[in-house]
């Protein structure tokens, strides 16, 4: 993850500025404006660590929006401390030595994006690990937070998971709307295969086993099977094994903890789950301040 390009740096400043982290009032009212303080950054629940290199960027673009010459600063985290690492309840995160003042004004931000993104790694690899030994991967999909799908899907990736498609220009996924307002799959497939930039692969959404006959006759190169059974999951597997051609094949919809590896169990190459990013439990963590 690159925390210095514009678009990271875009998402850190807004949250910024939307907390009003330059005009905060208690620390302004209560702080001595040189005091020093060391915050510790402490897990408190088993978690998939995901956003460490947010917290120098933050105090960063911190400065940039303060407008003022903010005091040198130290974050540091033990070496066997990175992205993508399971931590325990009890572990530290990082510390960091700040002008206190900064540390309380960016406190919540910096958690807020931590909790956020480590709670989407964790969630991704709790479905990893329930299909492990499979050929299954987990990947992810457009359901993201509005404005953090960059975030989202990075944290993705320190769970184990996989990106499906980044945004609309990313592939071509021809859905239930595509078809009706093409007029059926036949014509939908005809034009996308005519009008595709490059060599984008053209997926297909199919419902049942009739549609997805109809995308095998009709050209698709890449099967999405959603909201069907494991049982028919099986059967369209078996049923592609036979095709003239390796179609790559993903199933979604109606997918959880509960019953994903017997989805993983009929052979599919890719289950994508929307709770990753949609609705994904923010991790317990807590900034200890003292003077220092």
């Amino acid at each position: 993850m690159d925390w210095n390009s514009r678009r990271i740096t875009a998402i850190l400043e807004n949250a910024l500025v939307e907390d009003r982290a330059t005009r905060d009032a208690t620390s302004y009212a209560c702080i001595d404006p040189n005091q020093r303080a060391t915050g510790t950054i402490i897990a408190k629940q088993e978690l998939i660590l995901s956003g460490l290199g947010c917290i120098p960027r933050i105090l960063d673009v911190y400065a940039a929006l303060d407008g003022a010459v903010v005091s040198h600063y130290e974050v540091t985290s033990h070496p066997e401390i990175f992205d993508g690492v399971r931590l325990h309840s009890g572990q530290p995160v990082a510390v960091i030595r700040h002008n206190a003042r900064v540390l309380l004004s960016c406190e919540r931000v910096m958690l807020n994006f931590l909790q956020r993104l480590s709670g989407v790694a964790t969630l991704t690899r709790q479905f990893v690990e329930a299909v492990s030994g499979t050929k299954a991967k987990i990947l992810d999909t457009r359901k993201t937070s509005p404005g953090l799908r960059a975030l989202d899907k990075y944290a993705v990736r320190c769970g184990g998971g996989q990106n499906h498609r980044l945004d609309l220009s990313d592939g071509v996924l021809i859905k239930n709307n595509h078809i009706a307002l093409a007029g059926s799959l036949k014509t939908a497939l005809e034009r996308a295969t005519r009008n595709r930039r490059g060599t984008q692969t053209i997926e297909v959404e199919v419902r049942n086993l009739s549609e997805l006959e109809d995308a095998l006759n009709f050209g698709g190169e890449a099967i999405l099977l959603d909201n069907m059974s494991a049982a028919d999951v099986k059967t369209a597997v078996e049923r592609c094994s036979r095709a003239e051609r390796r179609l790559p094949l993903e199933c979604s919809g109606g997918i959880n903890l509960g019953n994903v590896r017997a989805y993983a169990q009929t052979g599919v190459d890719f289950i994508s789950i929307g709770a990753l990013t949609h609705s994904p439990p923010a991790v317990d963590l807590s900034l200890r301040i003292g003077a220092s």
